[in-house]
């Protein structure tokens, strides 16, 4: 089958595509891993994060090497052009980025509501950051580590708590009396799902974002949540207008993310940078740079 050789996330072009996407050598482009088969019954209602194809598409040998190996339904499906205005660096967000706008997208954000971000690690500066460029009224964020409080500020929460405090206090004291309008677990800290319940206003919306360890469970308030009036919704990975809309997003420079990588190391470093990332302390995004052994 047709191939494309480049660098992940984002690289040169070495052969061409495929007969519906091609490609000539030295194009800069982004590649995805993941990619829908867009005829499914998920596909066709819109959801193509659960199309079975979507889950089982990948590169060859995997994403962290020099060169990778693009099947041809990635190249049709999951490669982006990159403006010369977008570097390798911001690139990378792309993926990232796209999972945050699918997630709001999908529970029906409307600005200006106020937002209220759980978890400071990088999907939270992004849905911070997204939040604030798509004109939300007041962004409040939590975290247990003060260093990611501190960047949740500089990205656009203009109020933050930790995580332990008693939240729905503090957000009705920070928010006019009022809980959050908009909530973001960006965390897989059950705690943390739990207080999205808590914090959400009447008639308000939750985005169960992050992921728990598979198997836990929380106290689910049911009564109290049936008479709120709030919806819950729950997002998983990104697909093809999510991507577009992410890459626009950074094109535009409307999100500061080349400003949101806290390290930049070489394949011989991965491990070290799998460990920065699991500690979750200074760090907040790690690139690794390819073409540095």
């Amino acid at each position: 089958a047709p191939r494309v050789l480049g660098l992940v996330v984002a690289g040169f072009v070495e052969e061409a595509g495929s007969e519906v996407r091609r490609f000539k050598k030295g194009d800069r482009v982004f590649l995805t891993h993941h990619v829908p088969c867009l005829t499914c019954r998920w596909c066709l209602k819109g959801l193509q994060t659960s199309c079975e194809t979507l889950h089982a598409t990948n590169f060859d040998p995997g994403g962290l090497a020099q060169f990778v190996r693009v099947p041809e339904i990635n190249v049709e499906r999951g490669t982006l052009l990159l403006p010369d205005s977008v570097s390798f660096e911001e690139a990378s967000f792309i993926e990232p980025l796209a999972c945050v706008v699918r997630g709001f997208r999908l529970a029906r954000f409307t600005p200006p509501e106020n937002v209220l971000v759980l978890g400071s690690g990088i999907a939270g500066i992004l849905s911070i950051a997204l939040a604030h460029s798509l004109g939300a009224g007041r962004i409040m964020a939590t975290d247990i580590n003060k260093h990611r409080l501190l960047l949740a500020k500089k990205f656009g929460a203009e109020r933050v708590f930790e995580a332990q405090e008693d939240l729905p206090s503090r957000i009705a004291e920070a928010n006019d009396g009022r809980l959050a309008e908009f909530v973001a677990v960006t965390t897989g800290a059950p705690e943390a799902f739990l207080q999205a319940l808590q914090c959400v206003d009447r008639g308000g919306k939750v985005l169960f974002f992050a992921p728990a360890k598979p198997g836990a469970q929380i106290a689910f308030p049911l009564f109290e949540f049936w008479k709120n009036g709030a919806s819950l919704t729950s997002s998983y990975g990104a697909a093809g207008k999510d991507l577009a809309d992410a890459l626009e997003l950074i094109r535009h420079k409307r999100m500061s993310v080349q400003a949101m990588i806290s390290h930049r190391l070489s394949l011989s470093e991965v491990q070290e940078g799998f460990k920065m990332v699991a500690e979750a302390g200074q760090s907040l995004k790690v690139i690794f740079e390819p073409q540095k052994i």
